[in-house]
């Protein structure tokens, strides 16, 4: 093992909590069960990966054994950096059957055609996403293994969730996912968040929805408010209208769990003294560590005005968490969104 390797192993092994270090190893197939026995995990963590790096020395192990183990350990623990989405759009009719070895295949030629110097590791998760890790160089230095690039992939969706890019390699990912995949472009679709559960659910909307009715009633899991003559009355339907607009425009039961949304002000004074047109700027930005039950319990309770405005109800009625406000009201500007 060279230098570069240790250095990564050391800091994989320093990424992954102590408590879950045990069973993280148990599924990394490059140390058998007698070395894994050997390794001591109630000692210091330095310790234990000394004690590893000599077991990785002894099976001469190289920088694409170590990379699985980290692989291994961000397909269970996905919440370790925010994930940003885009979807793929055009789509050629080779689309539709475009299998998985086809796609890793083209996915990685097609990617190496644009950088000399980038290593591509791939690994198909039981829910049928691909997993693909990118550790960029350049033409003129070696894949960086310490800052890699994370993609979520399945390929029955046109949708692709992104990790760690940044924006000098974000043109190069873009060209290899649309060739690999026969569609003609790809856009950002201005969600983003660190549950990858959540933003997968959200575009599916493989969660509860409620759509509105003539006469809407009590959802039947809550508890009917006292009905009395007079005020209480009028109160408990106002309470039934708030709970159902609330469910219209957020979904009932467990909802998906998204941390912020950004409304972002880009408008103009239309009459100053100075006679000009001057930018008028301003983000708001909420968050929240369940950020769709928070604003359907202000809705329900009372808190926030009914019926809800279409600035938060387009949160899962457009599958974004990202917007921009301009004159002609909310949409997208040319303004890039948030970094992936």
């Amino acid at each position: 093992m060279d230098d570069s390797v240790k250095q990564v192993l050391r800091q994989i092994i320093r990424r992954i909590p102590s408590n879950k270090l045990r069973n993280t190893l148990s599924k990394w197939e490059h140390i058998s069960k007698k070395q894994f026995q050997s390794l001591e995990f109630t000692q210091a963590k330095s310790l234990l990966c000394d004690n590893l790096l000599s077991l990785c020395e002894e099976n001469e192990l190289s920088m694409k054994h170590v990379t699985e183990l980290e692989m291994i350990y961000r397909i269970e623990h996905p919440a370790q950096g925010s994930w940003n989405v885009c979807q793929l759009i055009d789509p050629e009719e080779e689309a539709l059957t475009v299998d998985s070895l086809h796609f890793k295949e083209s996915f990685k030629a097609h990617l190496k055609c644009l950088i000399n110097h980038v290593s591509v590791k791939m690994k198909k998760h039981e829910d049928d996403a691909l997993w693909i890790r990118i550790a960029w160089g350049d033409n003129f230095t070696q894949p960086n293994h310490l800052k890699p690039t994370y993609v979520v992939h399945n390929l029955q969706t046109p949708y692709v969730f992104v990790s760690g890019l940044t924006m000098k390699h974000r043109p190069l990912l873009h060209q290899a996912l649309v060739q690999s995949g026969h569609y003609g472009a790809v856009k950002d679709v201005h969600l983003s968040g660190r549950c990858l559960t959540a933003l997968r659910d959200l575009l599916m909307r493989q969660y509860k929805q409620v759509f509105p009715v003539k006469h809407p009633k009590l959802l039947e899991e809550k508890t009917p408010l006292p009905r009395t003559p007079c005020i209480e009355i009028e109160d408990t339907k106002h309470a039934e209208n708030r709970m159902q607009m609330a469910a219209e425009a957020f979904g009932e039961g467990i909802l998906p769990k998204l941390e912020t949304a950004v409304y972002k002000l880009e408008t103009r004074f239309k009459e100053n003294e100075m006679g000009r047109e001057e930018p008028f700027r301003g983000v708001v930005k909420f968050a929240s560590s369940n950020l769709l039950e928070s604003l359907k319990y202000c809705v329900s309770s009372g808190m926030a005005s009914a019926p809800v405005t279409p600035l938060l109800s387009s949160i899962t009625q457009k599958g974004r968490n990202y917007f921009v406000i301009t004159d002609k009201g909310p949409g997208i500007s040319n303004t890039p969104g948030p970094k992936i």
